[in-house]
């Protein structure tokens, strides 16, 4: 494969950099911050896109959450590419903290019960054998509970942060546009002003020649043999 790897990557090496990035956490949230603000869309659409991608971030149905974030991305006016990016706050290591604090909140809501940390009973055999209706009232409807609210939360934070700095990065970069390139009223009197000398250095050209032809002509009658 053209540009493929020479040698096929191992899957502990993926699992690997999905868990730990190569290149450090701060260089990959770094990216992930070039990435939303160079995105060529308003401030709001990438916001809220960003908020969209977020808040399914926070909700139990692991796999549907690009799906989820564009849904929502439409019905706010938001940036596709921006939600899609905004679904990687939900990633190996914050979904332990997501799904912990969604779960607890959600009991609290549902059954008023203190949160205590304690992982619900049956959730191993449940999960072994992939049965839906054994794992929605324990597990999965308190996360979503919980979710909904703390979901929303984080999205209007970084619906917040992602517009300012969505706003303050597209006007920097007009600002240094316009420093690079002179005004339009300048490049109209620098047009004028190379009008301007072109017809000076026309007008020179012509007088030139017609000097000249005036001074060939006056030597040519004065070569002319008298006539008898």
């Amino acid at each position: 494969m053209l540009f493929g790897r020479r040698h096929p990557e191992k899957f502990g090496s993926k699992l690997r950099t999905l868990l730990w990035p190569r290149r450090s956490f701060s260089r990959s949230f770094r990216y992930l911050q070039k990435r939303v603000l160079r995105l060529n869309a308003t401030p709001h659409a990438i916001a809220a896109g960003f908020a969209a991608g977020v808040f399914s971030s926070f909700t139990p149905f692991i796999g549907f959450h690009f799906l989820l974030a564009f849904a929502l991305a439409y019905l706010v006016a938001g940036n596709m590419a921006s939600a899609a990016l905004g679904t990687a706050v939900g990633n190996p290591v914050t979904f332990p903290f997501i799904w912990g604090a969604t779960y607890e909140l959600g009991q609290f809501f549902l059954t008023s019960r203190t949160i205590d940390g304690t992982a619900p009973s049956g959730i191993g055999r449940a999960l072994t054998h992939m049965d839906l209706a054994s794992i929605w009232t324990p597990i999965v409807k308190p996360m979503l509970v919980g979710g909904i609210p703390l979901g929303t939360a984080a999205g209007l934070l970084a619906y917040g942060l992602v517009f300012a700095a969505a706003r303050s990065f597209q006007k920097h970069r007009t600002r240094r546009i316009l420093e690079g390139r002179p005004p339009a009223r300048s490049l109209r009197g620098a047009e004028k002003a190379a009008s301007a000398d072109d017809a000076e250095y026309q007008r020179k050209t012509r007088f030139r020649d017609g000097e000249g032809s005036a001074q060939r002509s006056v030597t040519a009658a004065g070569h002319m043999p008298a006539s008898d």
